[in-house]
């Protein structure tokens, strides 16, 4: 019978071209798979497409490339936590909703993680605007029990006896006292105490604010601060109390705080009597970017906020908002 010769095995050891050894990691990278080709799914070209189930399959169009692009910036890694103030000494200027919709918004694109904080000197109202859960405590009632989660004590469970979970919000809010005769004022050492708390637990932290920018608390958020956000509504008054916010800010060393700002101008349901163009070239000259929210019936009504009730326009905005801020962190 005739033998054949015994198959030569491969050498011990292989390389490339240029005589290196390839590595584990170049070899994991066989596994990477090709990036799929966008398609459209908003749209009339996304209707097209699930309509003809993928028989036509048209790319996103550019609106569709903008919402990709802002939901990627708001999913970015910030690399720690970050702190996110919302802004304006006069009542009515919408940072209470404004920090519910940015932290709705966040959460839904983050998938969690984020939490409304009520930093009001006195009686806030962030607690109120958002959903119910199954306890009333706010951040008085976290402030008497800190001792609770000293050193390594406290867990993410415990913690949610103090914090009201949004459901399909996708973060928590921590109320402030909605007592009309609660006690003492916070100080910038409670802040910091909560604060060291929260951030064991939470990735984003957006911060309402009342409308004493002397007060202690107030003072110590924007010490925290990573990115500024500035709102009003379309209407003198507003926009000039804001404005002395930010000569006040100035003149307290915090120029770069106020430049990398963020300036969210909220709609009302008519535009009549309104200069909203003075408002927009005066802080888009002081501040990063200034961004309009339309005018929303639903958020006007001042019942709790749902992400599900509002419109696309509103989403869509604030998804624009979030991402600019995303940007700053």
């Amino acid at each position: 019978m005739q033998h054949r010769p015994p198959t030569e095995a491969p050498p011990a050891t292989a390389s490339w071209s240029d005589g290196s050894t390839p590595t584990a990691e170049e070899f994991s990278r066989r596994r990477q798979a090709r990036p799929v080709d966008p398609v459209a799914a908003r749209g009339v070209r996304g209707i097209l497409s699930k309509g003809t189930l993928g028989m036509v399959s048209l790319g996103p169009g550019r609106r569709e490339q903008e919402y990709r692009h802002d939901v990627d910036l708001v999913r970015r890694n910030f690399g720690g936590l970050r702190q996110v103030t919302v802004v304006n000494p006069k009542g009515g200027a919408g940072k209470t909703v404004a920090v519910l919709l940015l932290a709705m918004t966040f959460g839904q694109k983050r998938g969690g993680y984020v939490l409304a904080w009520d930093n009001n000197e006195t009686q806030g109202t962030l607690g109120m605007r958002a959903q119910q859960d199954f306890h009333t405590r706010t951040v008085r009632d976290l402030l008497r029990d800190l001792d609770h989660f000293q050193g390594a004590q406290g867990r993410v469970g415990d913690l949610s006896q103090y914090v009201r979970a949004q459901g399909e919000g996708m973060f928590d809010v921590l109320a402030s006292d909605e007592s009309a005769t609660a006690g003492e004022m916070l100080t910038a050492q409670s802040f910091g105490e909560i604060r060291d708390v929260v951030s064991r637990f939470y990735k984003l932290i957006v911060v309402d604010t009342g409308n004493n920018v002397r007060a202690e608390n107030w003072q110590a958020a924007i010490d925290a601060t990573d990115q500024l956000v500035v709102t009003m509504s379309a209407r003198n008054d507003s926009a000039e109390t804001a404005s002395r916010m930010l000569d006040h800010l100035e003149q307290h060393g915090r120029q770069r705080l106020v430049r990398q700002a963020v300036t969210v101008v909220s709609m009302p349901p008519s535009r009549r009597h309104l200069d909203v163009p003075a408002i927009t070239r005066h802080f888009a000259a002081r501040t990063r970017t200034v961004l309009l929210t339309p005018y929303e019936r639903f958020i006007d009504s001042g019942e709790p906020i749902r992400y599900s009730a509002l419109s696309s326009a509103s989403r869509d905005a604030w998804l624009k908002v979030a991402a600019a801020i995303s940007e700053g962190l």
